[in-house]
């Protein structure tokens, strides 16, 4: 999970250099458009990571409130 972590700070650094670098708000919205399938996507796999990990430890009832809160989640990132 720290390494798609460290994977995920990287990637938003990167951009942040790129859109400096770029110096043009319409090219540095488009870089920043492509950061907002990046964010989702860390978020379920560490997530999905965490879970395989503790799935033996928890009850399928609490899988499936873990699972809701994170269906939560991506409604309220992705609706526009």
């Amino acid at each position: 999970m720290a390494a798609l972590r460290l994977l995920s700070g990287s990637v938003e650094i990167t951009a942040a250099l790129i859109m400096l670098r770029l110096n043009q708000v319409d090219k540095a919205l488009a870089v920043n458009s492509g950061l907002a399938l990046v964010g989702p996507t860390i978020l379920i796999l560490t997530t999905a990571v965490g879970l395989t990990g503790m799935a033996q430890e928890l009850s399928w009832g609490k899988l499936g409130w873990i699972g809701c809160g994170v269906a939560f989640l991506l409604i309220g990132i992705l609706k526009k």
